[in-house]
């Protein structure tokens, strides 16, 4: 059994700069070891511990799916020691990993259902990460429907497949900003109010959430409004993540440590916590 401890190399195969601001920056890695490259596997929602030695580390969301075996995909808001170090990789550059780590989206749930896929900023990494595995079982699946949003557009991430997604049938895409442009032809509006404009239907239907956790706040009582019960609607609290293996006690909220008994909950064992998170 391998060290939790211990990073896994790896080293940057690309890099792309997302947002306008240049605040968001998505690594795509490889790992140095054809061994850890077979053993490393994961499912949509967990998440890895990145490191730069003299820096520190910090956790992230994988935003590739399991069955992009090619690279792991990472996106990086630039907010600190760790993160900043990150955008200024070049490829080639070698960095630890510690993962995967944590739960993942109940997909065994999901299949002959219908799906609400509801994200907000780089939060949205898991979520692209849940799409992709989705559309390569499409037919498993009832009607999926993708509701995601940013400030702005320059700020929206993955801007190609998101269109590629709008482009497609067997999709329901809704993308929407706080503030437009000039160019800007979409949806206007934060995502609650876009869920409630919108409303999915509850009908033998799951939803999954993942955003800042104002988002989260604001549209977990859309969703019951429109009739989803608690226990099938999904979110995660990767915000909350810290040490990773649940040592550090940071990500403790009530009887549950989020980096081990999550980071995704369903919202009827969230309301049966203390009003953390």
């Amino acid at each position: 059994m391998r060290n939790p401890y211990l990073p896994i190399p790896v080293k940057v195969k690309k890099t792309f700069i997302e947002s306008e601001d240049r605040m968001l920056k998505t690594l795509d890695l490889i790992f140095l070891n054809k061994e850890n490259k077979e053993n490393f596997k994961f499912m949509p929602g967990q998440f890895c511990e990145i490191s730069l030695w003299g820096k520190g580390e910090a956790p992230f969301g994988i935003a590739s799916s399991p069955l992009e075996k090619d690279y792991l995909r990472f996106t990086v808001n630039r907010v600190g020691i760790v993160t900043t170090a990150l955008h200024y990789l070049k490829e080639g550059d070698e960095l630890g990993i510690r993962g995967p780590l944590g739960n993942y989206y109940p997909i065994e749930f999901f299949k002959g259902k219908n799906i609400v896929i509801i994200g907000g900023g780089f939060a949205f990494t898991t979520l692209r990460a849940l799409t992709k595995y989705l559309l390569a079982y499409r037919e498993d699946f009832k009607d999926i429907t993708i509701i995601y949003g940013a400030r702005t557009p320059g700020m929206l991430l993955y801007k190609e497949e998101l269109k590629e997604w709008e482009r497609r049938e067997d999709l329901k895409v809704c993308i929407t900003v706080d503030k437009g442009d000039k160019g800007w032809q979409g949806l206007v509006g934060f995502v609650p109010t876009i869920v409630e404009r919108k409303a999915p239907s509850p009908e033998d239907a799951y939803a999954v959430i993942c955003g800042p956790p104002i988002m989260i706040k604001f549209t977990l009582p859309k969703l019951i409004a429109l009739g989803f019960p608690p226990e099938r609607i999904y979110t995660s609290l990767e915000m909350r993540m810290k040490c990773g293996i649940g040592k550090c006690g940071r990500c403790n909220i009530g009887r549950f440590y989020v980096c081990k008994d999550g980071p995704v909950f369903n919202y009827a064992q969230l309301e049966k916590l203390p009003k953390e998170y």
